[in-house]
């Protein structure tokens, strides 16, 4: 680098032992880039007995009944709030048992075991609210993922050059 018109270039480059942490901070920022962009565009799967130890209903006032699911996520630009009412299963009942996995949105008819008692999904009731800020923080969370992915790579440029010439 020159420091000024009438100076000599100066030739230096970082010691091995003291080289600033660029690429290790770029790639956690990304990761948390990352993450906060897919909560908002991937809602996490959960099972019915997740959403029984969420406890969802009682942040309700009055609390919604033991036998409502709550399941709260944002997608996008929705807020979305799906209520699960779900009744105990017959133990004589010749039903197949099938318990259901992880998803976002469980269907009538469904099945899960929580406290070594069979449940299953009688109604599903599904509300979505569009909140307009939202699309502004997924497209800025976006953005400055892909600045950084940039600003990663040219940082990478400029190691994979000073490595080679100094």
């Amino acid at each position: 680098m020159k420091l000024s018109k009438q100076s000599q270039p100066l030739h230096t480059f970082f010691r091995e032992d003291k080289r600033w942490k660029m690429q290790q901070l770029m790639e956690s920022v990304l990761q948390q880039l990352n993450r906060a962009r897919n909560r908002l565009t991937i809602p996490a799967a959960m099972t019915l007995p997740d959403l029984v130890n969420t406890n969802g209903a009682k942040m309700f006032n009055p609390p919604l009944p033991s036998d409502v699911l709550v399941n709260f996520y944002v997608h996008h630009n929705k807020l979305c709030l799906i209520l699960y009412q779900v009744h105990p299963l017959q133990t004589n009942l010749n039903k197949n048992f099938k318990a259901a996995g992880g998803s976002v949105c469980h269907s009538p008819g469904a099945m899960f075991e929580y406290g070594g008692q069979k449940f299953e999904v009688s109604h599903a009731h599904k509300v979505e609210s569009t909140v307009a800020w939202l699309n502004q923080v997924l497209l800025y969370t976006t953005l400055a993922l892909q600045l950084s992915q940039q600003l990663r790579d040219k940082v990478s440029v400029f190691e994979n050059y000073w490595s080679k010439h100094y």
